[in-house]
């Protein structure tokens, strides 16, 4: 039996928890006699479906406040005193686990260190163990990861501890190595992986058509914020435009408010949707690809896996990206948007006026998107590979 332990930090959203299990269930698919244990600080694991062969330990919750800066989530304690107990939940965890090898999710050296002592055990007393470290296509903007890294000592860690960098992204969209100026030690361990393909649920879209009760000239716009912590904004001034929107009854509106919006805001939204007999709101589902294969259209944020799901599905989108604390999402976007694949409007210029323009603009395109060259889906095959030749 082999063994994995694979580190998922998530203090903000739901992107990290979700791209860490997928490639999880690929490897559990792929790969004989794998065992996986994952270490997370995700509010919201319990709510997420995982595959046999795969258990969890639950570190306490952090939320980000800002680039780099951290609070507790729950707990009333120091977040100093909170990072040093995660430490050595982590480090007990790999002691006694003793895995083949640890996977680690974009931070070399954890939030704020906390894996340091984990990757001094592991080179000191089980040198036999493997570590990756899996990068999403885009961080931050190149100024704020370049100064953040060599300041954290980030470098030399991945020059250190691990055997290989699989980015999910492809280098002819965004290049990490050239634009995060990776020293070439840390380069040559970088393997690009193209981006994470994402496959529709169980559930079909005729069948969530038909329990919209759609039409035959109806079409049907998803709206979705991802995790839902800051994601307000998108669903309200859908919300305000859709109601005046001459086009409205054309229109049947899903809305996914997400499972960290907070409890206030959720409240507001489920008020106003309620009002139109036209909108149905929901807080949470754990089958988004499919609702998003029955959409005509969707409304988005830009987090990696939305962004994965539009692609993969080749639909019409209008993506809203987040503008801070970091400049992620809005990279992604402008990068992906300049390819045709689908439209953008920043934040900052976002109105009902201006989102209901886009929305009919994509409702009125006819034709099926298709997929540049240099964009790949490939990534948990790749990924699945790469894991394979280190256990071997």
């Amino acid at each position: 039996m082999k063994k994995l332990l694979v580190y998922s930090h998530d203090t903000y959203g739901l992107g990290n928890i979700s791209r860490m299990l997928a490639i999880c269930r690929r490897l559990i698919e792929v790969i004989p006699d794998l065992s996986i244990l994952l270490v997370t600080g995700s509010p919201i694991i319990h709510r997420l479906r995982l595959p046999d062969l795969m258990d969890y330990i639950k570190l306490p919750c952090l939320t980000r406040i800002g680039r780099g800066e951290y609070t507790t989530k729950y707990l009333s304690a120091d977040i100093n005193d909170a990072i040093r107990l995660r430490s050595d939940l982590i480090l007990a965890a790999v002691t006694n686990f003793k895995p083949d090898l640890l996977m680690v999710d974009k931070k070399p050296l954890g939030v704020k260190g906390e894996l340091a002592a984990t990757l001094e055990y592991l080179q000191a007393e089980r040198p036999a163990t493997k570590q990756v470290l899996i990068l999403r296509d885009i961080l931050d903007s190149p100024e704020a990861i370049t100064s953040n890294w060599e300041r954290n000592g980030h470098y030399d860690a991945i020059l250190r501890f691990y055997n290989r960098v699989l980015v999910l992204g492809e280098r002819e969209i965004f290049d990490p190595v050239r634009e995060y100026r990776f020293p070439p030690s840390v380069a040559d361990k970088t393997e690009f992986c193209g981006y994470l393909g994402k496959e529709v649920d169980a559930q079909s879209p005729r069948e969530i058509r038909k329990s919209m009760r759609l039409n035959k000239r109806q079409k049907l716009v998803l709206v979705t914020p991802g995790g839902g912590q800051d994601g307000f904004h998108v669903i309200e001034n859908y919300l305000a435009g859709i109601r005046t929107a001459p086009f409205s009854e054309q229109i049947k509106s899903l809305v996914v408010c997400g499972p960290e919006m907070p409890e206030f805001r959720k409240s507001e939204l489920q008020r106003q949707a309620g009002a139109d007999p036209r909108v149905v709101c929901y807080e949470f589902t754990g089958e988004m690809m499919s609702l998003m294969a029955a959409a005509d259209v969707v409304v988005a944020m830009g987090g990696y896996n939305t962004v994965c799901e539009i692609i993969s599905l080749k639909k019409r989108a209008i993506v809203i990206p987040r503008v801070s604390p970091t400049q992620e999402q809005l990279i992604r976007a402008e990068r992906l948007s300049r390819l045709g694949l689908f439209k953008t409007i920043h934040p900052d210029d976002l109105t009902p006026e201006r989102l209901m323009g886009s929305l009919k603009e994509s409702l009125d395109s006819d034709g099926e998107l298709s997929l540049p060259p240099a964009l790949k889906l490939g990534a948990l095959q790749v990924v699945a590979e790469q894991v394979k030749t280190l256990l071997s």
